[in-house]
C-alpha cells in the first residue's frame, strides 16, 4: 500500500512537472513564456527553453527584450549542439542588433560555432576555414578585446588542422605513384604555410617526386623533366646543406645526372 501511494506521487509530481510546461506552451501568452523561457535556460534546461522561445520570436522582435530573448535563443543551439546553427542565429543577432553590448561576445561566438564544426583533418575543411576568418575578423573588429588572444591560439590550431590535410594529401598522391599531382600539392603547401616545421621533409619530397615524375616521364619529355628534378635539388641544399636529407638528396641527384647524360648518348 504505501509502495502503491509512493508510486502516485513520484506520478503526480512528473505529471505536474510536465503540464507546467505544457500549460506554458499553449497558453498563448507571450509575456509569461517568455518569463518561464528565460528560467529554463537559466536552470540549464535548455531544449525546453529553445522551444518556448520559438513561440514568441516574432512578437519580441524590435523590442527592448527581444534583445535578450534573440541572444539566449542563439546560444540554446550551441548548447544543444547545433552549431551551424548557432552560428547563424548569432550572425543573425549582429545585423539586427548591432549597437548592442551582447554584440561582442555574438561575434565571437560566431567563429566559435565555426570552430566547433571544425572535423578531423582526413575531412572537408571548409568550417575550419570560415572559423580561421571569423576569428581574424574578431581581432581586427576588436583588437582590444580579452578574446583576442584565445582568437589567435584558435586560429594556429585550425592552421595545423589545415597544414595536417595538406601534407596528408601530397603524401597520398606521392604513394599512389601521382609524381605530378605530388608535387604541385606539396609546392602548394609550402606556400600556403612558408613557416611548417615539415618544410625541409618537404622539399625533399618534391625533389624524390619530381625525378620519379621525370624517370616515368614518356621519352621525348625526359630531359625537360629531368632539369625541373635538378632545380628542385639546388632549392634544397642551398636550404638545407646538412639536412637530414642531404645525404639522399646527393643520390637522387646522382642518379638524375646519370639518366640525363644516357638520354644526350
Amino acid at each position: 500500500m504505501r509502495f502503491f501511494i509512493y508510486s502516485l506521487l513520484i506520478i503526480s509530481t512528473l505529471t505536474s512537472c510536465k503540464s507546467e510546461f505544457e500549460q506554458v506552451r499553449i497558453s498563448n501568452d507571450p509575456a509569461r513564456i517568455l518569463k518561464t523561457s528565460i528560467k529554463y535556460y537559466d536552470a540549464g534546461d535548455y531544449l525546453r527553453a529553445q522551444t518556448l522561445m520559438e513561440l514568441i520570436l516574432n512578437q519580441f522582435r524590435g523590442t527592448s527584450q527581444g534583445e535578450e530573448l534573440f541572444f539566449k535563443y542563439a546560444y540554446t543551439h550551441f548548447h544543444l549542439a547545433n552549431y551551424e546553427l548557432a552560428a547563424t542565429y548569432f550572425t543573425n543577432f549582429t545585423t539586427t542588433f548591432g549597437y548592442s553590448s551582447y554584440t561582442e561576445e555574438a561575434d565571437y561566438m560566431i567563429a566559435y560555432s565555426y570552430y566547433k564544426q571544425s572535423p578531423s583533418f582526413r575531412l572537408d575543411q571548409d568550417p575550419s576555414i570560415k572559423a580561421i576568418d571569423a576569428f581574424q575578423d574578431f581581432a581586427n573588429k576588436y583588437p582590444q578585446s580579452d578574446r583576442v588572444p584565445e582568437c589567435n591560439k584558435l586560429i594556429d590550431e585550425l592552421r595545423s588542422k589545415l597544414e595536417e590535410k595538406a601534407y596528408a594529401q601530397g603524401q597520398l598522391y606521392y604513394d599512389l605513384s601521382q609524381y605530378q599531382a605530388a608535387v604541385t600539392s606539396f609546392k602548394n603547401m609550402l606556400s600556403s604555410f612558408p613557416e611548417s616545421s615539415r618544410a625541409e621533409n618537404i622539399r625533399f619530397l618534391i625533389l624524390k617526386a619530381s625525378y620519379e615524375y621525370a624517370a616515368r616521364s614518356v621519352y621525348a619529355k625526359r630531359a625537360e623533366r629531368y632539369e625541373e628534378a635538378k632545380t628542385m635539388y639546388t632549392e634544397y641544399m642551398n636550404r638545407y646543406p646538412k639536412g637530414p636529407h642531404a645525404k639522399d638528396a646527393r643520390e637522387i641527384n646522382k642518379q638524375i645526372q646519370s639518366n640525363s647524360k644516357n638520354l644526350s648518348k
